[in-house]
């Protein structure tokens, strides 16, 4: 079983810039972001070599929250090489999340 890429300053730009990319930005004591946390786990499986299935815990990475704008958690960015192409604020469904995923594959 293939886990979530754990992102941080000093690899976010490394890893979101090649291929397919979605980006969960959430925070520990977050009631929905801890909802979704299974969603995300069954993501980064079933997407294992397709594409990169990352968190980006927002108490301990401040300056990313801020570059992406990030006002609230959870906020789901979805990147192709290095691109926001589209993004979700709240939990969402699976499906939701992997047909998104899906349409930039």
């Amino acid at each position: 079983m293939s886990q979530y890429i754990e992102l941080t300053a000093e690899n976010f730009e490394a890893t979101v810039n090649n291929g397919v990319s979605l980006v969960d930005f959430w925070a520990p004591w977050c009631g929905p972001c801890r909802m979704i946390a299974p969603v995300i786990d069954e993501l980064a499986s079933e997407f294992d070599g397709k594409a990169n299935i990352c968190k980006v815990n927002t108490d301990e990475q401040q300056d990313l929250a801020v570059k992406y704008g990030v006002r609230s958690v959870p906020t789901i960015l979805f990147m192709k090489d290095g691109e926001i192409v589209d993004q979700v604020i709240g939990a969402q469904s699976k499906q939701a999340l992997a047909d998104k995923i899906n349409a930039q594959l």
